[in-house]
């Protein structure tokens, strides 16, 4: 059983992007890859085999909401995430910091860590880099995040340096508490928007990071402009052999910018949660399947799309189990998004491998719908 090691297959000879592999003992990742989130140790509405037969290669569970309920003691007990839901690929657990922030009205941050209260009961609990990283090492999952503190999008100068400063004095004790050689543990670059301060963290960070590291506080408020221009000047301080992890980002849009941009993984939990919704991912933008001009529509969901829902199921039945309050509405939209995503990255994979992805890029980013949440921006392929 190989533990972790990351080799870059192809570097696209038009842009820069890459195809590698990351080896895990639960099985080896193709990258670029899109990781859908299992908060709450499963990919909402679907089973194990329906998030395999979307092709997806690891999934996500998230450290705060297991923490909080079933506990990690449960989990661990169980014998760990995999075999607790049934998962035998990889998984990847965040380390509840950006929950801890997001979902905590009440809450005080110090160095020594965060006293919040439940949103499930209002306990009052606290959670520091050790406790964290031991509530990791129980759940099991084969890449672990480090405690951070993320800021908000429009966070002033003070706040986020202060932020920044405190992830990297919880960055070393992670790593000082992390014992077990089974996991990976990624840190994470912080500095909100400003250049000095994520110039700062990225090469400090990187000391610690053996196989991967993880780009966390974008995509939280601030425009995708932004988000982008801060991808174009971190690349430059980017490790060749190690995979970069953009945290919490997952439209189609982004991932295709993401990856022009250097990155090798994503996750985010868009393509369930619209789903839900009635709400579609396609090549063209976002399709909301809810709507009264697919009543009478006969079609699948996207033509040539290759996922249960598509090759089984019209449009019409699917805004019928939507607007029903049908729960297999949600499920079969979440498995075409799903699919959706994990083929777009199969896509990019084999323009990047071709040579092509330059290419492939203007020809997506020419037919993609900008007014579901951005602009097209042009890259710095320096």
């Amino acid at each position: 059983m190989e533990k972790f090691r990351y080799e870059v297959i192809h570097t696209c000879k038009q842009s820069g992007a890459r195809v590698g592999k990351l080896y895990t003992p639960h099985g080896v990742i193709d990258t670029p890859v899109f990781m859908p989130v299992g908060t709450n140790a499963s990919v909402k509405s679907l089973t194990p085999d329906a998030v395999k037969d979307c092709k997806a290669s690891i999934i996500l569970a998230n450290t705060y909401h297991l923490f909080l309920r079933p506990g990690e003691d449960l989990v661990a007990k169980a014998g760990g995430l995999h075999e607790f839901m049934k998962w035998d690929r990889p998984i990847l657990t965040d380390s509840g910091g950006f929950q801890v922030f997001s979902l905590s009205k009440m809450r005080k941050i110090t160095d020594e860590g965060v006293a919040f209260q439940s949103y499930i009961d209002g306990a009052k609990l606290f959670m520091t880099p050790e406790k964290a990283i031991d509530v990791e090492e129980k759940l099991g999952a084969d890449i672990i995040m480090a405690f951070d503190e993320c800021t908000e999008g429009h966070a002033d100068y003070k706040t986020s340096k202060k932020a920044m400063e405190r992830t990297l004095l919880w960055l070393d004790r992670c790593y000082k508490a992390h014992k077990r050689e089974d996991q990976m543990l990624f840190p994470i670059v912080q500095g909100n928007m400003y250049k000095d301060l994520r110039e700062q963290s990225i090469k400090e960070t990187l000391k610690y990071a053996k196989c991967g590291f993880s780009i966390g506080g974008l995509s939280v408020g601030e425009p995708k402009e932004t988000m982008y221009e801060i991808l174009d000047f971190l690349r430059q301080f980017y490790p060749e052999d190690q995979p970069r992890y953009l945290m919490g980002v997952g439209s189609p849009d982004c991932l295709v910018e993401g990856v022009m941009r250097g990155i090798d993984m994503f996750d985010c939990v868009l393509p369930t949660r619209i789903a839900r919704n009635g709400t579609a991912l396609t090549r063209n933008g976002n399709l909301t399947v809810r709507n009264g001009a697919y009543k009478e529509d006969f079609t699948p969901v996207e033509e040539g799309c290759d996922c249960y829902c598509c090759k089984n199921f019209t449009r019409a039945y699917i805004r019928h189990l939507i607007n029903a309050d049908e729960i297999l509405g949600g499920e079969l939209l979440s498995i075409h998004n799903i699919r959706f995503l994990t083929k777009l990255m199969e896509d990019i994979r084999q323009a990047i491998m071709e040579d092509r992805f330059l290419d492939f890029y203007n020809e997506f980013t020419s037919k993609y719908e900008w007014g579901h949440g951005g602009e097209k921006q042009t890259p710095n392929l320096k």
